[in-house]
């Protein structure tokens, strides 16, 4: 286990923490054997920062970063709910943290 001063960690949670961008995490479900095809549609769109596939009551989760909440709804809205056979979502709006 490493253990750092705590102005070094102090220094990197304030790093992460001040980013002048908003994020999200959307859950995707999808038809079933387009898992695949959907997570390689959703690397094409800049503003997704992951996109895997997930066991459980969704398929796909995505994690979604942008310069402002009216962005990440427009990527939302405009782009991912777009892509053909994505049945339903549900989208996690994360809140700034401050430190």
């Amino acid at each position: 286990m490493l253990f750092f001063p705590y102005s070094s960690m102090q220094k990197a949670v304030e790093s992460t923490t001040r980013q002048d961008t908003e994020s999200a995490y959307m859950l995707i479900n999808c038809e079933l054997g387009f898992e695949s095809s959907i997570i390689e549609q959703l690397k094409l769109i800049p503003n997704i920062k992951e996109a895997r596939g997930v066991f459980g009551n969704y398929d796909i989760l995505v994690k979604i970063q942008a310069a402002s909440v009216e962005s990440l709804r427009e990527i939302v809205t405009f782009k991912i709910r777009k892509i053909p056979k994505i049945y339903c979502t549900t989208t996690i709006m994360c809140s700034r943290v401050l430190v």
